[in-house]
């Protein structure tokens, strides 16, 4: 096991910057995910840390030790790449045992000389030993006598995961290996990823584009966006406060519904370009007119009849999944909306059928000009609570309510 910090690290392609100062502490034992989409630089981030890559300026350590001038042998970090990376011509045993030789001198790995040399039965019985139980662990005994080619793409993986399992590196870096399975096996495989790094305790560092994979699998999860590390959190907490825009867009299926809005006299916050049928039961101590954008998921969305909630509109589209339906309501300015809905509610809905959708307060995401977070104030007193109850009575022409009216 294995802690990496990464300080102000950087990779340029001549005037090209492709890491803009990254700086990352990865936690011994830890499953982190770098996700962001084609071309971020993760996987560029992943190569650099094996040492793969050159870095063009910062520093990386690990476990507390400068870990750049290295080479990628010396670092003791296992890869696993998307495409496999297996020898076609060996069979699977000797796939696995092939880290555990390389250890060896040079004469030793020789095929003829290196199995008359003293002390050659004692180490090949040290490695089929190693490699028979990570291919129990595994649960590919079954398969050590067959070539890579007369196994399916799930078991290719294991075998590849077997490779760097038998050398117990200090850390595993992984580059997207399950993008070239099927959805199915790739469920399986997560599963059995997140069951092998409970089991080794080991420090995972994983890259993928599959928003899925990172929330599912880890403990935290970075977001890359064009060279730049934009935040890392827990899964839980991206999805539920993102710190960017970028990240709200990127995270989550299907997409955050953005909606323009500016802020009124009293603090209000008041939609543009869209019929409002009832004020929004939130409030912001900023300039009159200044200009923010909401984002709320489609399950923080509900349907209500024509009329009445916040937004009106005609439904466009449905999407019936059996325990969800997702729908699309088309406002009148054009403006796209997705809601997650029930079964019942599904029934109930027609394509072109007028329909109002009420957003749940604790749900909305408010975001400046710039894209960064702003979080919604909290009263300390109940005089400022009153106050907020006062106003929002009166905007709302009656009883004060939690959330939207």
């Amino acid at each position: 096991m294995a802690s990496i910090e990464l300080k102000a690290l950087e990779k340029h392609y001549g005037e090209q910057r492709i890491l803009k100062g990254i700086d990352l502490s990865v936690r011994d034992g830890e499953f982190i995910s770098l996700v962001g989409a084609s071309g971020c630089g993760k996987s560029t981030l992943l190569r650099t840390i094996a040492g793969l890559e050159r870095h063009s300026a910062g520093e990386m350590t690990i476990d507390g030790e400068p870990a750049l001038h290295l080479k990628p042998a010396e670092r003791d970090l296992a890869m696993v790449f998307q495409s496999y990376a297996l020898y076609p011509h060996l069979s699977v045993f000797d796939n696995i045992a092939m880290p555990l030789r390389m250890r060896c001198n040079r004469l030793h790995r020789l095929p003829l000389v290196g199995r008359h040399l003293p002390g050659a039965s004692r180490r090949e019985g040290e490695i089929r030993a190693q490699v028979l139980q990570v291919a129990e662990n595994l649960q590919i005994t079954s398969l050590l006598s067959r070539k890579p080619g007369q196994l399916s793409g799930g078991q290719r993986q294991r075998v590849a995961l077997g490779r760097a399992m038998v050398r117990k590196p200090r850390a595993f870096l992984m580059d997207e290996p399950l993008s070239n399975l099927d959805a199915s096996l790739r469920v399986r495989m997560r599963q059995e990823l997140v069951q092998m790094h409970r089991a080794l305790g080991s420090t995972f560092i994983y890259v993928t584009h599959d928003q899925v994979e990172a929330m599912t699998m880890s403990d935290r999860v970075a977001v890359l966006m064009e060279g730049a590390l934009v935040q890392v959190a827990s899964p839980d907490e991206l999805y539920r406060r993102p710190a960017d825009i970028r990240v709200a867009r990127f995270i989550g299926t299907p997409a955050i519904n953005e909606l323009q809005a500016t802020v009124a006299l009293d603090g209000r916050l008041c939609l543009s370009d869209i019929t409002q049928s009832a004020p929004l039961g939130c409030w912001l101590p900023v300039a009159k007119g200044t200009r923010v954008t909401l984002a709320v998921r489609p399950e923080g969305l509900s349907c209500v009849p024509a009329g009445k909630g916040h937004v009106q509109g005609q439904v466009s589209y449905m999407e019936n999944l059996g325990a969800e339906v997702l729908v699309q309501l088309s406002c009148e300015n054009g403006q796209v909306l997705s809601i997650r809905a029930t079964p019942q509610e599904g029934r109930e809905l027609k394509i072109g059928q007028p329909l109002g959708v009420r957003i749940a307060a604790d749900a909305l995401h408010i975001f400046d000009h710039l894209g960064l977070r702003i979080d919604q104030p909290q009263a300390d007193d109940s005089s400022a609570q009153a106050s907020s109850a006062m106003s929002l009575s009166t905007l709302m022409g009656g009883e004060v309510k939690h959330g939207f009216a």
